[in-house]
C-alpha cells in the first residue's frame, strides 16, 4: 500500500531524537493518524505486549525509531545490552506488525552495519563482504538481522518492509552525555563546556583522522516521509548528506561556530574506529530523494536546542 495524509502510522520511538524528528516531519506534512505511545505503557522488548498493542492498534504502516543507541564507548562497553535490546525490539515490532496485517513497514538502522574497510562510499551491496568493526559488532549484528528479517518477510509474505541506512546523525533533542552520546554532540558539549570555564585545551578520542559522514536527522524525517509513499523495489536503501570530514575538522568547525580555539588534545589511548565512513546514496537519488539541510544550519538550529534543554 501507499501511505496517505489519512493512514493510521505508528512511530515506535517517537521521544527519541530520530523519533521525535520524524513526529515533527509528519505533523508539519498534515498528517492526521500519528500514534504514539509512552515506553511506560509499552514495553517494546516484551513480544506480548507488543503483538496487543499492534493488533489493537492496527496501523497502515509502522516507522521502527525505537532503538538502544550509543556511542564507541556505550557500544564497546554494553554490547550484551545493545544486542538483547535491539534484537528484541525489532523483532517484536516486525513480527507483530506481519501478524496484524500491516503492509508497510520502515525499519532505520544504521551505517555501521557495513563492512570496517568498505570499500568508499559504502553501496548497499557491500553488507556482509567484510569485518565488522570490533568496538560496536553487537549493535551492527542487531541492525543487520533486522535488514535480513525484512527482506525474508518481503520475499515469503509478499509485503514492501524497507530499511533505510542512515549515516551519522545529529539535531535536536540529541543525547549530551559523554558516556553514552556519539561523538558529534559530545564534542558540542565538550567545546561548550571548555568556552564557559575558560578552558585551552579539548581531548579528543584517538588521532583525529578517522573520516566521518554527517547529516541533520531532519533530513532522515524528510526521508521516511518520502518512502512511506514509494514502493520500492529494494528492501536497503541508504540515506546521507555526502558531506564527511575529521573529526578534528569537525572539532574546528564546532570551535569556529562557538568563536573560541582550544589547543587539541589527540587521546591516543582510546578507539580511532573505522577509519572512513561515507555512504553511496545512489539509489536513494534514483528514487527521488536526496539531503537538503546544511551542517551550517542544522548545528544553528541543534545548538539552540542545546542550549534551550541541556543546561
Amino acid at each position: 500500500m501507499l501511505v496517505n495524509k489519512k493512514s493510521k502510522i505508528f512511530v515506535a520511538g517517537h521521544r527519541g531524537m530520530v523519533g521525535s524528528a520524524i513526529l515533527r516531519y509528519l505533523k508539519k506534512k498534515k498528517y492526521k493518524n500519528i500514534i504514539t505511545i509512552d515506553k511506560k505503557k509499552l514495553d517494546l522488548l516484551n513480544q506480548s505486549q507488543t503483538r496487543k498493542f499492534i493488533n489493537k492498534a492496527k496501523p497502515d504502516c509502522v516507522l521502527i525509531a525505537a532503538a538502544r543507541v550509543g556511542g564507541i564507548l556505550a557500544n564497546n562497553k554494553f554490547k550484551a545490552n545493545f544486542i538483547y535490546e535491539n534484537l528484541m525490539i525489532q523483532t517484536n515490532l516486525i513480527h507483530s506488525s506481519y501478524l496484524a496485517g500491516v503492509k508497510k513497514l520502515i525499519f532505520l538502522g544504521s551505517s555501521c552495519i557495513y563492512p570496517k574497510f568498505a570499500k568508499q562510499p559504502i553501496n548497499e551491496n557491500q553488507l556482509l563482504n567484510g569485518k565488522l568493526e570490533e568496538t560496536n559488532d553487537a549493535y551492527a549484528i542487531a541492525k543487520i538481522a533486522g535488514v535480513k528479517m525484512c527482506e525474508a518477510y518481503n520475499n515469503q509474505y509478499k509485503l514492501n518492509y524497507l530499511c533505510l541506512m542512515p549515516t551519522n546523525l545529529f539535531g535536536p533533542n540529541d543525547n549530551y552525555n559523554l558516556i553514552t552520546s556519539h561523538f558529534f554532540p559530545a564534542l558540542i558539549k565538550k567545546i561548550h563546556e571548555a568556552k564557559k570555564k575558560k578552558e585551552k585545551h579539548l581531548s579528543i578520542w584517538g588521532n583525529g583522522n578517522s573520516k566521518r559522514e554527517l547529516m541533520n536527522v531532519d533530513d532522515l524525517a524528510s526521508a521516511c516521509e518520502f518512502f512511506l509513499r514509494k514502493k520500492t523495489k529494494h528492501s536497503l536503501i541508504n540515506i546521507g548528506s555526502g558531506m564527511e570530514k575529521s573529526i578534528e575538522q569537525y572539532a574546528k568547525f564546532i570551535m569556529r561556530k562557538l568563536n573560541i580555539n582550544l589547543k587539541i588534545n589527540n587521546d591516543l589511548s582510546k578507539p580511532n574506529g573505522t577509519p572512513r565512513k561515507i555512504l553511496d546514496t545512489k539509489l536513494a537519488q534514483k528514487y527521488g530523494w536526496e539531503s537538503k539541510v546544511s551542517l551550517e544550519d542544522g548545528f544553528n538550529l541543534t545548538y539552540k536546542d542545546f542550549l534551550n534543554n541541556n543546561l
